[in-house]
């Protein structure tokens, strides 16, 4: 008794002070980074939704039983070692007494019962892990596996390990059952079964097991924690922190505001020698971007979903924080250190603290050029993430330094900017072209000049696409006709409205973007709309979520969820059968981003004659039209098309029509149905059109049918069956 006590004590306290080291070391070089004060605010002003969230995000484990199988089988893990933390109680009191129960509920029957229940639960739930990562070994699979650039060594050896804290709790349990000191006297089924295989070897030998196996129950469990410190299964203590601190929601919707020291970057004050522009160097990432980088779990469901991995490009979102992470641990002697003892260290780690983040041969940056570049910060990756790391905020911190302060980006970028700043929109076009579109329209457009009379109830924000592009404005047109027809008073800003500044922000020139964006506060504030309506979602997302961290706050709203209101309430009634079979696109920024799903399938169904039909990856696994984070303005030069893609996805559904909500989506896929076409593989007739021209079709049609109706119907048996 004496022996087991002194080693199990000893085991422990060595595990607790290798692991409790590394975790006072990580938490060293996290706080290396900059400031966040404002997630630590908002945990303190909000706890009650975030005590909600940690409940359904780590208790509940909601986003990893979005993937039914391994979500399932990870919650069986989670809960099981929840469940066990009473077996591991109990391993430490048969350190002292054979015969030890947890006072109150030591001797249950149904705590027994519960205990080997998840001890079972955990054994389904390893091997349904290594089911499945032996299905998709990434050796065989390449990068078709969401495993491939993960550490499957360190899988292996976790799996092994918690096998062992299974096989040594069943067996020093069965051996207690045939010695007589066992708890529980009934109710520890799997327990019994092992005790029953042992029973034929004695008395003696099973209280040999039984001293045997505490001991090594006990070792298993520190050597575990010390290779949880130590690997990637980190994330089992930092998941709970990151979530909590994480972005709400889903760190999707509006970037975060550059911001250095902590604070919200003036650059009418800034010193680009002193001050943090975007994340150049590891350490101008902030505690929270340092806390993302140890709780990846390198699971690949983030890159199994990235738009840009599935189409070769060098890009995924998990490479992404594993290079970052790596490079920071491998640089974190040189960021823990004083500057007389920097001198000192190694040429090795020298040399990698002065690597880049970002930058190609010869200067050996941690990652490629194109590996941010390729990214439409689609937010497939952060709606994946079990853990919420913010891997849109990382790169397109990365992409704001490279802009502001290296000044490298893409050339046709520089094209893109350069109009932002001289006429506005992104294609350099003169202010009045912007009302064009009124004049198309066969009524009258109010367009703002100043205050909006007090009986506007909405004002159309346009956008650059909705008012310069040809494909676009035909969506302007459908929009204005069917607040027209549905008596609803609008107005347009038309010359005064300028670009949001969203393509500005996406590509890293922050600058750019907050003085369009400060323009667009005066004009609307000036304007003073009771709510805006926006066609594109990259408007809609920059004016309700981005425009408040410089104090434009407005009630914004997107024109599918204003259209399906006005059916809801009996204002539009689309009469007329459009007889077509359609599938509808989810663009990004108004779906993932924003969460509008149903609106837009409400128009579709409330549309007589359409057949719908969904693509597989839809709603919030939308794949991306390529557009995002400013690639509608940037060549695609690696790998497959996204667009193409996404239409070869749609066009194995043979629809009459591609809808969707957001002018870029219009452009990109109807870019990719022409060069189908030219190649032969779509038929000629496959078009591609906003939600709003499919509505505007059946009303258009619904009041042609009905003029066209005998005195003395009831108006209703001249819409086609």
């Amino acid at each position: 008794m004496v022996a087991r006590m002194a080693i199990g004590l000893v085991l422990t306290v060595a595990g607790l002070a290798v692991a409790g080291y590394r975790l006072w070391w990580l938490k060293r070089l996290a706080f290396a980074g900059q400031p966040a004060p404002e997630r630590v605010a908002t945990v303190r002003a909000h706890p009650g939704t975030e005590a909600q969230t940690e409940t359904a995000e780590v208790l509940g484990q909601r986003k990893l039983l979005k993937w039914t199988v391994p979500g399932i089988a990870h919650a069986a893990t989670f809960w099981g070692f929840i469940i066990l933390i009473f077996t591991i109680i109990e391993t430490y009191g048969a350190l002292f007494s054979r015969r030890f129960a947890i006072a109150g509920i030591g001797r249950w029957a149904v705590l027994g019962f519960a205990e080997d229940l998840f001890a079972v639960a955990v054994l389904a739930g390893i091997i349904t892990f290594a089911v499945i990562r032996l299905r998709e070994d990434p050796h065989r699979e390449g990068r078709a596996s969401r495993f491939y650039g993960s550490h499957t060594g360190a899988a292996w050896l976790v799996l092994a390990m918690i096998f062992l804290v299974i096989a040594t709790l069943l067996v020093y349990r069965g051996a207690q059952i045939n010695t007589g000191v066992f708890p529980y006297h009934h109710g520890a089924f799997a327990s019994e079964v092992v005790g029953h295989w042992l029973a034929p070897l004695g008395y003696g030998v099973n209280a040999a097991l039984e001293a045997t196996f505490i001991v090594a129950q006990l070792a298993v469990i520190m050597v575990f924690l010390v290779i949880v410190a130590y690997s990637k299964h980190l994330h089992i203590f930092l998941a709970p922190v990151n979530v909590l601190f994480g972005r709400r929601p889903d760190a999707l919707g509006a970037l975060e505001p550059m911001r250095s020291g902590g604070k919200v970057l003036d650059f009418e004050e800034a010193d680009p020698d002193a001050d943090v522009f975007g994340i150049g160097v590891v350490e101008d990432l902030s505690w929270k971007g340092m806390l993302d980088l140890g709780t990846c779990t390198e699971c690949g469901r983030c890159q199994s979903q990235c738009p840009a991995w599935a189409t070769g490009k060098p890009l995924s979102p998990k490479q992404v924080i594993l290079d970052l992470r790596d490079h920071a641990f491998a640089k974190a002697p040189w960021l823990l250190a004083s500057a007389e003892q920097r001198e000192k260290l190694p040429e090795a780690v020298q040399a990698e603290a002065a690597r880049p983040l970002v930058g190609d041969e010869p200067a050996g940056g941690v990652m490629h050029p194109d590996v941010i570049w390729s990214c439409t910060n689609c937010g497939a990756c952060v709606e994946e993430c079990p853990v919420d790391i913010e891997h849109i905020d990382h790169i397109d911190g990365m992409r704001r330094h490279q802009v502001l302060i290296e000044s490298a980006f893409p050339p046709e970028g520089a094209g893109m900017l350069r109009n932002l700043e001289n006429k506005g929109n992104p294609w350099g076009l003169p202010e009045d072209r912007r009302a064009d579109w009124i004049t198309e329209c066969g009524f009258d457009v109010p367009v703002a000049d100043g205050k909006l009379p007090g009986d506007v109830e909405y004002l159309f924000w346009v956008g650059c696409a909705g008012a310069l592009e040809d494909r676009a404005k035909k969506t302007t047109k459908a929009i204005a006709e069917l607040l027209h027809a549905a008596g609803v008073s609008f107005a347009v800003l038309g010359p005064a409205e300028t670009c949001t500044g969203d393509p500005a922000r996406r590509i890293g020139n922050e600058f750019v973007y907050q003085m369009l964006a400060q323009a667009n506060i005066e004009t609307l504030n000036a304007a003073a709309p009771k709510t805006i309506v926006a066609s594109c979602p990259h408007c809609f997302n920059a004016l309700a979520r981005e425009y408040p961290q410089l104090g434009g706050n407005y009630q914004v709203i997107h024109h599918t969820q204003l259209l399906a209101r006005l059916i809801e309430q009996g204002k539009l009634t689309p009469a007329g059968p459009v007889a077509e079979k359609l599938t509808y696109h989810d663009p990004c920024f108004l779906g993932r981003h924003n969460k509008v799903y149903t609106p837009p399938r409400k128009i579709l169904d409330a549309v007589p004659g359409t057949t719908a039909t969904e693509m597989h990856r839809c709603k919030n696994r939308g794949f991306c039209c390529g557009a995002g984070g400013a690639r509608m303005w940037l060549e695609e030069r690696i790998g497959k098309r996204i667009n193409h893609e996404r239409i070869d996805e749609a066009l194995a559904l043979d629809p009459d029509t591609i809808t969707t909500a957001c002018p870029y989506c219009l452009v990109m896929l109807g870019d990719a149905v022409r060069d189908k076409k030219a190649a032969g593989q779509a038929k000629d007739s496959l078009d591609v059109t906003d939600v709003a021209q499919i509505l505007a079709r059946s009303i258009s049609a619904g009041d042609t049918a009905g003029a066209a109706q005998p005195t003395g119907t009831d108006g209703q048996g001249a819409t086609a069956e």
